[in-house]
């Protein structure tokens, strides 16, 4: 899909106004959603006129394909943030979960999560998100969360990452109608116990809390 990007200057205004654009889009389709972030809403956001738009992005295609690129860069240096704030003495598995539920409210985040609902039933979407959940889920950021669980290999080591992982990501999109707060902190709780019996760590023997 690169074919799609226009050959620019590579100026240092250039470069700002692309990275104001993009910066733009990631806010518009995490608070707004996809449908609503047209070039002509990112523009109007990012206060260049419709031409400068057009010369950095000429369709909606070319737009979206740079703005999982930059999805994917922010995502990676949250990341790699989160791995470095441990503080002395903490354990690490909970660390690592509760990290990765804060980042997940986080706009690169909600925003990558509102795409991939597009692309459900978007083949276009579909298709660019493709090569970013892949890298997601087999290294770079996905590794960082194995890092940071201290995982090793094995399909048990792996059930730890994934239990964890696809748990917070549903919650995150769930719809929780009532008791929210109390009712996260317990699922919260029970993730961090049950990771912790998956990887043999601490005197953990029950998934309830007492």
């Amino acid at each position: 899909m690169s074919e799609l990007l226009p050959v620019l200057r590579d100026t240092p205004k250039s470069r700002r106004t692309r990275a104001r654009i993009l910066d733009e889009a990631v806010r518009v389709i995490a608070g707004q959603g996809y449908a609503a972030a047209t070039n002509a809403a990112v523009a109007e956001a990012a206060g260049i006129t419709r031409g400068a738009m057009l010369y950095h992005f000429p369709t909606r295609e070319s737009l979206l394909e740079a703005a999982i690129q930059h999805l994917q860069a922010q995502r990676a240096s949250l990341f790699r943030n989160a791995t470095e704030t441990l503080p002395p003495g903490g354990d690490v598995t909970e660390h690592a979960i509760e990290s990765y539920w804060e980042l997940l409210h986080r706009d690169p985040f909600v925003a990558f999560a509102e795409l991939e609902t597009a692309g459900r039933t978007d083949p276009m979407i579909r298709d660019l998100l493709a090569p970013a959940q892949a890298e997601f889920d087999r290294a770079q950021i996905g590794d960082h969360f194995l890092k940071m669980l201290h995982a090793g290999a094995g399909p048990r080591f792996q059930a730890s990452r994934d239990l964890a992982r696809f748990m917070l990501e549903g919650m995150a999109r769930a719809n929780v109608t009532y008791d929210r707060d109390q009712r996260i902190e317990l699922l919260l709780s029970v993730i961090k116990r049950a990771t912790h019996m998956l990887n043999r760590k601490g005197g953990v023997t029950d998934i309830w809390p007492e």
